[in-house]
């Protein structure tokens, strides 16, 4: 059921890009800001400048669900460089050891699965984390190296295949805060040659896939084209349609009565009119916690 009401002037809206090599995250916001001609424009996770693939981008009203979305599990492909390490854990850093003595390729693919599962990563000094509200990113630019608290991660599949004796090719599909470039060098550590990464490609987030993504070009030639509704973001989540004096109570801030559901469910909220917002169930009762169209 698609939203038909939306009471602002400006557009209102999810746009998956395909983000391409050479741009920020930043960047592509301030592409779409000029596209759709609004201010209001986020993302839902960031890319490295030199990475391509999905970016998930919420245009007006839609901005404000981004503090709601679960990711869930992403998906890149990437590829592996062995016996080289960088300090930023991928090809555009500071080449800090090289190696010849490369394994052969089964005892490659046998360290890069054997990653599957959950395990304790350490996250880069060269990411967006903040140490003190400085991003880490900022520190490692100025020299500074700060110790970090490794963390749970969980690689729900790898594929591992040989392009090069030097270069291999990973589908991982792995949960949300997993850095690809820190498991480049977490398997070129357990080989001995050390490694980094070559290329990354993130080919799903949140839901949305790469069948779902558009070009910056072909999305600034249509750009109501490729606006999907706000209400895509919550595809997974069940919903409720009020009417009549539920949909005035809700619609109001009134708690409502529901039933089938656990407390701190999210369900997504629509009225005859279409889809309007975002709930939360607490004893027997949902009320909305984040309204999209007034």
């Amino acid at each position: 059921m698609k939203s038909t009401k939306n009471t602002a002037l400006e557009p209102c809206g999810v746009v998956v890009v395909d983000k391409p090599a050479g741009m920020t995250s930043f960047d592509v916001v301030a592409r779409m800001r000029r596209i759709y001609g609004t201010r209001r424009v986020g993302h839902t996770g960031t890319l490295d400048p030199d990475a391509t693939g999905v970016l998930v981008v919420l245009v007006g009203r839609a901005a404000k669900a981004a503090e709601y979305i679960t990711v869930g599990e992403k998906q890149y492909m990437a590829t592996l460089r062995l016996g080289i390490t960088t300090d930023t854990e991928d090809v555009t850093g500071e080449v800090l050891t090289e190696s010849t003595d490369i394994p052969d390729a089964a005892a490659v693919i046998a360290a890069a699965e054997s990653f599957r599962g959950e395990y304790m990563q350490i996250p880069p000094m060269y990411s967006a984390l903040k140490r003190d509200g400085e991003k880490l990113v900022d520190l490692a630019r100025r020299g500074i190296t700060v110790e970090r608290e490794a963390r749970r991660v969980e690689i729900y599949s790898l594929v591992c295949e040989k392009l090069t004796d030097t270069d291999y090719a990973l589908n991982v599909t792995c949960s949300h805060g997993t850095y690809i470039r820190t498991l480049c060098a977490d398997i070129g550590a357990k080989l001995g040659c050390g490694g980094c990464m070559a290329s990354l490609r993130r080919g799903q987030t949140g839901g949305f896939t790469l069948a779902d993504a558009a070009t910056i070009g072909t999305i600034s030639d249509a750009p109501a084209a490729h606006l999907l509704p706000t209400e895509s973001l919550f595809s997974s989540l069940p919903s409720e349609i009020f009417t009549g004096k539920r949909k005035h109570a809700i619609r109001n801030g009134v708690a409502v009565p529901v039933s089938g559901y656990k407390n701190g469910d999210r369900i997504r909220l629509f009225d005859d009119e279409g889809f309007f917002g975002l709930g939360e169930v607490k004893g027997g009762t949902v009320k909305c916690i984040k309204f999209f169209v007034l």
